[in-house]
């Protein structure tokens, strides 16, 4: 039997439940009963970043509330779909949301409430309470390795093309962890941290051929994970022998880092962007297979991944064994593949993109655009590209800022003339402020 009672329907995140809700929450259920509407984890990361707790936690949280007779998914910012379906007398909400990003859900939702003579209610925001305080006071304490492992896997089920900066120290993962820019109302920024082979080995002053070894790598691992929460990918360069990536394996998702790539040559590693214009051998196929494999058995989770690497059109082989390359490897256990090319040209990649689509619907592409930095992230996703790497950006920009710091010393045979183009000693300072 229906019930007789007025029916509530109130859309929220819940990813971090605070006194704002309950009050929303409490006025909701004085009007009837309250049905809230779960915003999924590919609704919220459709307009800010991926919540803190997976859908079925959050789920399980709200249902616990007293005021809360039901949940039902939202799977769009769209409140639309759920409310047709349910057809609420009323629809809850706070009043902050009548201007910015969400102004548009809002007038939306009086529209379809229309059809009925439904209404909107919007109590008046919660005076000292803030969501984004709440957030970042989180993002201070830090995350558990679990959930950063797991939050990879978690962002490439929610959003179309994951965007992923190269990082290389503690100053730089808190860059690509905090920066962020407004676009329309919508806040755009990094989803995770790259930790590059060749840059991590620049600034150390070594040449980019696996000559820093594992350990040393790691100190560099450690110091991103003590700044940041976001997932970190990490470039596994060949993986060494077969044994040495087992224990790479290991070790990383112990650490929490998220994910792995790992290329396809054998012998003294050379950075891919030099081609065919030094001696670069492709593994054989069957060996590095074993290698994946190997790797898969290793891990102790689910929620670790490894990203097969195929040079094939590095080296000029073609598209066809590029191809043959990435099937073996997703058959062996690859969760996802990067397709590189050194051409300013992305066509060959899209192409390989096309045909691998062809057989491979869903399984992740990572591509690391450097020689073909004009083609814009819209394009990238339209052609199937799950996740694009700006994989050497933040030190080729810091590297020539500080060689002009140090001419203009030597030129002016002091730091003054030059001081207008430095961060000031203050704001340094507050980058990393000292705990209470």
């Amino acid at each position: 039997m229906a019930s007789l009672e007025k029916q509530v329907y109130v859309g929220m995140s819940a990813d971090l439940v605070h006194p704002g809700h309950i009050n929303i929450l409490a006025k909701a259920a004085e009007l009837g009963e309250v049905t809230v509407g779960l915003l999924t984890d590919h609704a919220i990361a459709s307009y800010k970043r991926i919540p803190y707790m997976s859908f079925n936690d959050r789920r399980h949280v709200v249902e616990s509330l007293r005021f809360v007779k039901q949940v039902v998914a939202q799977d769009t910012l769209s409140y639309a779909k759920n409310l047709r379906r349910l057809r609420p007398d009323f629809v809850v909400h706070g009043d902050d949301w009548k201007t910015g990003v969400q102004q548009a859900t809002r007038d939306e939702v009086i529209s379809v409430l229309g059809e009925w003579g439904g209404q909107l209610v919007e109590p008046p925001y919660t005076d000292g309470v803030s969501s984004t305080r709440y957030h970042n006071a989180l993002k201070d304490i830090g995350v558990t390795p679990s959930i950063r492992l797991a939050s990879l896997r978690r962002l490439l089920s929610s959003r179309t093309l994951i965007r992923v900066l190269e990082v290389h120290s503690g100053l730089t993962g808190l860059i690509a962890e905090r920066v962020q820019v407004s676009d329309g109302g919508q806040l755009r920024e990094f989803d995770g941290m790259w930790l590059s082979s060749l840059t991590d080995s620049t600034v150390k002053g070594k040449p980019d051929i696996e000559v820093v070894d594992f350990t040393s790598r790691l100190m560099t691992v450690d110091h991103v994970l003590e700044t940041t929460t976001k997932p970190i990918i990490f470039d596994g360069d060949t993986g060494g022998h077969v044994g040495q990536f087992a224990l790479t394996v290991k070790t990383l998702e112990r650490l929490g880092v998220s994910a792995v790539i790992v290329e396809d040559k054998r012998g003294l590693k050379r950075n891919s962007l030099l081609g065919t214009d030094v001696p670069q051998e492709l593994d054989d196929v069957d060996h590095f297979c074993e290698k994946i494999a190997v790797g898969k058995r290793s891990q102790k989770t689910d929620d670790f991944m490894i990203f097969a690497r195929t040079e094939a059109l590095v080296l000029d082989t073609g598209i066809d064994e590029a191809l043959h390359r990435a099937f073996h490897y997703c058959d062996a256990g690859a969760d996802g593949i990067m397709i590189h090319s050194r051409k300013s040209n992305p066509e060959e990649i899209f192409k390989f993109i096309e045909y691998f689509r062809e057989v491979r619907a869903t399984t992740p592409i990572v591509v690391v655009p450097t020689s073909y930095s004009h083609v814009t992230e819209s394009e990238l996703a339209n052609h199937g590209v799950n996740v694009v790497i700006y994989a050497n950006h933040l030190l080729r920009s810091a590297y020539p800022a500080m060689v002009k710091t140090a001419k203009a010393i030597l030129r002016h045979e002091s730091a003054g003339p030059h001081e207008a183009d430095l961060l000031p000693i203050a704001e340094l300072l507050e980058i990393i402020p000292v705990a209470d």
